[in-house]
This record gives C-alpha cells, structure tokens and sequence, in this order.
C-alpha cells in the first residue's frame, strides 16, 4: 500500500521550520513542505495558488495550511483533487475574520501598514503570531519567520485583507485553538477546537497535532 503524500503550507512570512516537531507515522504517510515565494506583479491569490500547485508532486494529496497558508490551502483545493485539506489557525471565509480585519479592508487601512517596518523582527512576530508573544521568545521565533521581502509582505497582507470568500467549503477540516489572539474563536464555525490553542499551536501543541493528524486524515477522529 503506498503511503499517503502530506503537503504542509506555513502561515505568513513563515518557513517550514514551524512543522519541525510534526510528525506522522511513517509507514502510513510521506511529508512534504511548501515553501512562499515571492509574488509576480499585480499576482492575484488565485493565480499564485495555481503556480504553487506546480510544487505537487503527487494525485489527491493532503493539504495543510496554517493560518494565511490555510486561506492558500483552500484556493489551491479548487484547482486540484485533494485526499483531504485541512487548515489550522486560519479561517474558512471572510466573514471568520476579526472586526479589524473587516475595518481595515472597508477603510483601505492596510494600504498603510509600513511593511517596511516588518523586517524588524518583534513587529513581524506580532502580525504573523499574535499581540501575545512574550520578548524573552522573540529570538525563539525569529527563526520561524525567513520570509522578509517587502514586495511578499505588501501582497500577503492585501491578500488576507481581500479574500473574498463568503461561503465555506463543507469538505475543509478546520482546527482552531479556543486562544488564538489572531483569529478570534467567537467568530469561528464548524471547528475541531484546541482547549488553550493559541495563533502558534503548529508550534506548542504539537503533540495533540502528532495524536490526532492520522486520525483526521483517515476519518476516525471522534467528534
């Protein structure tokens, strides 16, 4: 029986390195890591999912995205059979984004955020992991956080900002943390919920994802 192949996509501005303590039992399943580039000029999400799909490699996969890569996930998933697609910390339409997100698309406020200023590491951290991130695990997520092109940056915001998507896919298995700072819990439907789940459970919770990934994946998981 040949093993299922899983596709992970990092959430924004962020490598593979934070699925570095994922791990699925491998006699059952074959790991594989996508990876940001940087967007062409006037590139809609539409378009740059279709050329991230050229990065896989194999029939019905399993994608899973994290927060922005789980918005990807999901429009990569129109464009490709799928075995399963599944997002973490992220959200299923526009209308699970928080208040400011919505303000900020109906006032063209993103258009002002200095993504410039994004390079400076603690400011990164706290747009792609959450207001809460303590300074002492600053360096601790540093590491997480490679993707710094001001052009990458500029489009990712926009385009979290601008998804359009209103109706949810029934077929996406969404896990959220009861804690997550970024996307708010109220605002989430149809959810597996993490109990203490933060906007950086990929990295703290890894041991429950390790537990029940399988599970999800092959459809055995108690709801």
């Amino acid at each position: 029986m040949s093993k299922i192949p899983v596709y992970f996509m990092p959430g924004l501005a962020a490598s593979p390195i934070i699925f570095e303590n994922i791990k699925l039992p491998d006699e059952d399943y074959e790991m594989f890591f996508l990876e940001w580039f940087v967007p062409k000029a006037k590139e809609t999400l539409q378009e740059y999912a279709l050329r991230m799909t050229k990065e896989i490699k194999h029939k019905n996969p399993v994608l899973i995205g994290v927060s922005f890569g789980g918005i990807l996930v999901q429009e990569m998933k129109l464009l490709i059979p799928t075995f399963k697609t599944i997002i973490i910390s992220s959200v299923k339409t526009n209308k699970e984004m928080p208040s400011r997100m919505k303000i900020a698309k109906n006032t063209l406020a993103y258009k002002l955020i200095p993504t410039s200023l994004l390079a400076n590491v603690e400011t990164l951290v706290k747009y792609a992991f959450g207001d809460n991130i303590i300074s002492s695990r600053l360096k601790l997520y540093e590491k997480y956080l490679s993707v710094r092109d001001k052009k990458y940056l500029d489009w990712a915001i926009e385009s979290v900002i601008l998804w359009s998507r209103i109706k949810p896919d029934e077929d996406i298995i969404h896990i959220h943390g009861d804690a997550d700072a970024v996307f708010p819990i109220q605002n989430i439907k149809n959810a597996i919920i993490i109990k203490g789940g933060t906007h950086i459970m990929i990295i703290n919770k890894y041991k429950w994802l390790n537990e029940n990934l399988p599970k999800i994946i092959n459809g055995t998981e108690k709801k």
